[in-house]
């Protein structure tokens, strides 16, 4: 029989077990940390741990293989909780385990296992533990205990899922307690008090949206994959420097007409206690019906336009033809009615068929030419590829933690954004001050003649606008879609002497997006601190002393199916530029090298 002493050392083993063996007279904190050590070291020297005893007041183990004389026996000391070994036989005569498998490797051992790794990453795959186990202990376990031990680590890291639910009164609690101002409001439904919504807006986003973004708000669910499943809903808008701002984020049971209502009508209260008065909002969305109804109730002077990106998908979709899509994006650009009903007359010539998809998608809702409200250049939902990875990131999160978690993003991005700002000089933000020069090169190709006092004729080789300076209006509309003087009108302001940066709107300013940023997100005190259940509670839906039960949906057994989500349909297809002067594609009338 092989002889081996508990110093050797498996393969791939890390040594810090190895280089403090086992010692008569050495003292443990408690009873579960002698255990703890002990199977820590029959795994890692590859041998069968048997217990023999195991109470209050001593500790003996074998090994398991008949004939091995190793063995320990722990006792307690007297008057302190410690443990100290009493005796030990620590050579081994046996041949130990001779394959990958291992009884100690319990469910228990491999969430301490990989406690510090999940803390980093909570995506820490169940596939991903049971081969980094393998690789540095040199056991193998299987894909349930990878998946089990993860559940374990999770719960023992953030709390369980049933605990995110009863801590939820308490969290709104905290938030409004150390956000003055904010909204933070949970309901149950039914006898149990079983989860149904959640809604969350810090008093630093309101005051930044209502004071100093545009007028602007994205609508966008998401999924969530998590234990007891539900529905991210959010509220966002855009700062001055086209970054999203989000507003309002809610959780809900599942996603529903009823629920969108819901949504949109804490949405309208938070915006009409805040302000006396109500801008006229222009809303984005994929225009589901729940979100139509919703948004016609509650903001019905609002205008209310479909995402182009949704839009343009479901038109690829339905033709798959190449010409056509190009000729769909040259359309959905067109600034003048004439120029679009041009195009879709083009579009009809290779296809009658896009007539009644037409009647599904009316222009109005989307096209430039046509939609009535202000988008200064925005038109798709940005907030998509937020909500996904905000989904991606917390399924596996209780929803306190989850919700923490978006806080934290929140706060981080509040805190760069206020000291990038105050390091601007301009008076524009750098994404506004690029299309303003470039505004301002192209006015150079032009004649400018003036009218009167405010009014100027732009004459270009390809046609002639008229400037309005006072009401900031030039025809071909660029001026008023955008929010920025458009290449005409900064030909106009440049012959009377005036700035064109002084002619954009003001929440292109450097002074807008520092007052966007300008309130702080405070920290939420650690859960330990908040007021004990029993204790009430003052103001929102659900006081501290209600238990809050998690929702009767459940996640379905087996492995959920995966939606892939491609990133780079997040971006706008590039725009065809067309010269003014020799009607060519690929260039602007600045770089045209055709002769005057």
């Amino acid at each position: 029989m092989a002889n081996h002493s508990l110093t050797v050392a498996a393969p791939n083993t890390s040594l810090d077990i190895i280089d403090h063996p086992l010692a008569i007279g050495q003292e443990f904190a408690d009873v579960e940390t002698c255990r703890r050590t002990l199977k820590d070291i029959a795994i890692a020297l590859h041998f069968d741990l048997r217990i023999v005893k195991s109470d209050r007041s001593r500790f003996i183990a074998k090994c398991n293989k008949e004939g091995c004389p190793w063995r320990v026996h722990v006792a307690k000391c007297p008057g302190v909780p410690t443990f100290t070994i009493r005796t030990l036989h620590g050579e081994h005569t046996c041949e130990g385990v001779r394959n990958h498998h291992h009884q100690q490797a319990s469910v228990g051992w491999v969430a301490r296992s990989v406690e510090a790794r999940i803390r980093d990453n909570p995506q820490y795959k169940p596939k991903e533990i049971l081969q980094d186990i393998r690789d540095q202990h040199g056991v193998a376990v299987s894909y349930m205990q990878a998946w089990r031990g993860k559940e374990r680590s999770m719960a023992a890291l953030h709390g369980t899922f049933e605990e995110g639910y009863r801590l939820l009164p308490s969290y709104c609690e905290q938030i409004r307690k150390t956000n003055p101002g904010s909204i933070a409001t949970v309901v149950a439904t039914g006898q149990e008090n079983c989860f149904q919504r959640l809604f969350i807006s810090y008093r630093a986003s309101i005051y930044g949206f209502i004071n100093a973004c545009r007028p602007l708000l994205e609508l966008e669910r998401a999924h969530l994959k998590g234990k007891y499943l539900g529905t991210v809903l959010c509220a966002a808008s855009v700062d001055a420097d086209d970054a999203l701002f989000p507003l309002a984020i809610a959780i809900v049971d599942v996603e529903s007409d009823e629920n969108w209502m819901w949504f949109m009508s804490e949405l309208r209260k938070l915006l009409g206690v805040n302000t006396d008065n109500m801008p006229r909002l222009t809303i984005l969305s994929e225009r589901q019906r729940g979100t139509v109804e919703a948004v016609e109730t509650h903001f019905p002077s609002a205008f209310h336009g479909f995402c182009l990106r949704y839009v343009s998908e479901n038109f690829r979709d339905t033709f798959k033809n190449t010409k056509l899509v190009n000729i769909f994006w040259n359309a959905v650009y067109a600034l003048t009615a004439v120029e679009f009903e041009s195009k879709i007359a083009e579009m009809v010539e290779v296809s009658q068929d896009v007539i009644p998809w037409f009647q599904q998608f009316p222009p109005q809702l989307w096209a430039v030419a046509y939609f009535e409200g202000v988008r200064y250049g925005h038109f798709v939902l940005g907030v998509t590829e937020l909500l996904y990875n905000w989904a991606l990131e917390c399924h596996e999160l209780p929803i306190v933690q989850m919700m923490e978690h978006i806080r934290h993003q929140l706060t981080s991005w509040f805190n760069d954004r206020r000291d990038m700002g105050m390091r601007w000089t301009s008076i524009l933000v750098p994404s506004a001050e690029k299309r303003i020069l470039e505004a301002i090169a192209d006015a150079r190709c032009y004649q400018v003649l003036r009218a009167n006092e405010v009014e100027f004729e732009i004459v270009s080789t390809e046609r002639t606008n008229i400037v309005d300076i006072r009401s900031r209006v030039c025809s071909c509309r660029r001026w008023q879609l955008y929010g920025l003087p458009c290449a005409h009108a900064a030909a106009a302001l440049i012959s009377c002497g005036q700035n064109a940066h002084l002619f954009a709107e003001p929440c292109f300013t450097v002074a807008n997006f520092r007052e966007a940023y300008s309130q702080m997100i405070n920290p939420i005190p650690d859960k330990s601190q908040w007021r004990e259940l029993g204790e009430g509670a003052e103001g929102g839906s659900a006081k501290v002393d209600i238990t809050i039960h998690p929702p009767k949906t459940r996640r379905p057994p087996g492995r959920p199916k995966k939606k892939v989500l491609r990133i780079e349909s997040f971006k706008r297809p590039k725009r065809v530029v067309q010269c003014g002067r020799c009607h060519m594609l690929g260039h602007s009338q600045k770089k045209c090298t055709m002769p005057i």
